[in-house]
Order: C-alpha cells, then structure tokens, then sequence
C-alpha cells in the first residue's frame, strides 16, 4: 500500500495564504497537492468603495494581460470611480462655477451701486 503522506510541490514549506492547497488524485492514481489561487476582488469605487460594475474581478497581474476596454468603461472616471459619484462631482463642479459668476455678478451690482 502507497503512502498517503503528501510534499508540497514548491520551496515554500509553510501553511500561508499564498501556499494553500488541496489533494487531487492524478490519471495515474497517485495523489497530488494541488495549489488554489487566491480568490480576486472586485475593483471599488474610490469615493463611495462600491463594486464598479462592468469591470470584472481578477489578480492584479491578470489585468496586465487583459485589454483596456475590459478594464474599463466609457465614461470619465470609467476605470476607478462609480457613475453616481462622477454625477455628483460633475453637478459639484457646475454648481461652484455657478457660485462664482453669482458672487461675480453681486460684487458689479455693489460698484454700480
């Protein structure tokens, strides 16, 4: 009878995060510590921290391969921050401009006056 007692494939011998693994039985019959990635996360808006939807969850590394329009949206800030944050900076900033010409307008208005 075979012995069960299995090795770690690698030079890394320790139970980390990154060395997990699990036991398969190859073709030929014999068992083998199989290692498990890690689960990738979803990519967060960086205003309000949800899940970006339309930008699929990977390993930092295996975005490198993958092409831009799979990273991204089309729409600023597509790659990083969520619609309803780019809306609310978009109206923020039309808003301040809109201050501006007011206060503008009721400083002339003080001179005339």
């Amino acid at each position: 009878m075979p012995s069960n007692r299995l090795t770690y494939r690698k030079r890394q011998s320790y139970n980390t995060n990154s060395n997990k693994v699990r036991v398969i039985k190859t073709p030929g019959g014999e068992l083998r510590y199989l290692y498990i990635k890690k689960k990738p996360s979803a990519p967060k808006c960086g205003d309000c921290g949800i899940k970006l939807p339309g930008i699929p969850a990977r390993r930092p590394r295996e975005y490198a391969t993958m092409s831009k329009p799979k990273k991204t949206v089309q729409r600023a800030y597509g790659g990083s921050r969520c619609a309803n944050c780019v809306k609310d900076r978009v109206v923020r900033a039309f808003l301040i401009e809109e201050q501006k010409i007011v206060k503008k307008v009721l400083k002339e208005s003080q001179k005339k006056r």
